[in-house]
């Protein structure tokens, strides 16, 4: 399915547009993560939650249940929140 990557980790992948392969978004991230290593971390903390600052939509409709099950038709896209001051 096909993953859209927001600019502060195109690092990882190279690309805006990437493709992967899961059931759910956990099993996507793990999938991004196994082909651009580090890339789940940049958006998974250590007790296993999205970071605060990491969005997921699938579909156009946000999501930040990483069990969500997803279908090969559809479009995972992750935005990354800025902040400052």
């Amino acid at each position: 399915m096909k993953v859209v990557i927001p600019s502060p980790l195109l690092s990882y992948t190279g690309g805006r547009e990437v493709d992967a392969s899961g059931a759910t978004l956990a099993e996507i991230l793990a999938d991004l993560d196994r082909r651009y290593p580090g890339f789940r971390f940049r958006m998974i903390d250590e007790q296993d939650h999205l970071r605060p600052h990491m969005r997921m939509f699938v579909n156009g409709r946000p999501s930040r249940d990483l069990s969500t099950v997803l279908s090969p038709s559809d479009e995972v896209q992750i935005v990354q929140a800025l902040s400052g001051g």
